[in-house]
């Protein structure tokens, strides 16, 4: 390990409580950390709940509010693809970067996997990994319309901002509109708009395209549309996508990242844009977006020979 340093650097390490190898994953990197000279903030409710279950961590810096990033260099994130959306409402205020290590099952937000860990930690202690931006979305709730005299609603999405269905047994009626302008009108489970980040997500699996996060666009992909019109569409990301519910229909719901819900009644304006402020993602790995889906997918590869075969 790196000699300890005193530079007043510090780390905000975030763990999913509820699994025993977050734990003991937060055990382990926390005293790498430690030993290098770093200090290690939790949120003061996880450092209760590591030691009600037998770890605890000294010295430690415990924090809390949404304020719990301010000034640290990173956020280091152990769990899965939740417990990652979870840490991103705390560090994208302060513009820290997240860097997740995944303890779940696909883990396509982190950078690093559970066996990696030791390389990991060394990694953030030698400032060893670069940092990139990924756009996200405002989103704005008009209940009662665009001509409400209420106040929006305002929230934010990093993923994706899903409007479903209130009642298993009715279909959302809703009508979409792109940059002022109505396109279609869809009976529908619900439908998505992602970011290119959350274009592997929920859009995915509705059916959406996969976009490079290179590539700055607003998807949208209708669930279980019932029209002629239900593809999913690719979209400027500096158009504003807005969806009505049709006035008395149905009500619906709004969440975002799958960790923030609006209701939803008939008539409401659902208005979708870029937002200003990004999410950081710190990167340990140079490899390709499509080395990354590989190996994230599993995908089949096999009988590639690539270009040297062709060039000889």
């Amino acid at each position: 390990m790196t000699s300890p340093v005193s530079d007043g650097r510090s780390v905000l390490l975030l763990a999913h409580t509820g699994r025993a190898a977050a734990m003991r994953s937060a055990q382990l990197v926390h005293r790498s950390l430690t030993e290098a000279g770093l200090t290690v903030r939790m949120l003061a409710s996880e450092v209760d709940e590591l030691k009600l279950a037998g770890c605890d961590l000294d010295p430690v810096e415990a924090v809390g509010g949404l304020d719990a990033a301010e000034g640290a260099e990173l956020v280091m994130v152990l769990g899965g693809d939740g417990t990652l959306l979870r840490a991103a409402e705390i560090a994208r205020p302060a513009g820290a970067p997240l860097l997740g290590v995944n303890l779940g099952h696909v883990g396509f937000l982190a950078e690093a996997e559970r066996e990696d860990l030791g390389a990991t930690v060394r990694s953030v202690v030698d400032r060893d990994y670069d940092v990139e931006e990924r756009m996200t979305l405002d989103i704005a709730v008009y209940n009662g319309g665009r001509n409400a005299t209420a106040p929006p609603v305002r929230t934010w999405a990093l993923n994706e901002a899903t409007l479903e269905k209130a009642s298993a047994r009715r279909m959302l009626d809703m009508v979409l509109e792109i940059d002022g302008r109505p396109l279609s009108r869809w009976g529908c489970d619900g439908v998505v708009c992602a970011t290119p980040t959350g274009s592997t997500a929920h859009a995915f699996s509705a059916g959406g395209p996969i976009v490079w996060p290179e590539v700055e666009a607003l998807v949208i992909a209708p669930i279980s549309a019932h029209a002629l019109f239900a593809r999913p569409i690719v979209v400027s990301p500096d158009s504003t996508v807005a969806f009505e519910v049709v006035p008395e229909t149905t009500a619906g719901v709004l969440w975002c990242d799958g960790r923030r819900m609006v209701e939803l009644p008939a008539g409401a304006r659902i208005e979708v844009t870029r937002a200003e402020l990004p999410v950081r993602l710190a990167r340990l790995q140079r490899a390709p977006f499509t080395d990354r889906l590989v190996a994230k997918f599993a995908l089949p590869v096999a009988g590639w020979r690539g270009r040297s075969e062709y060039d000889a």
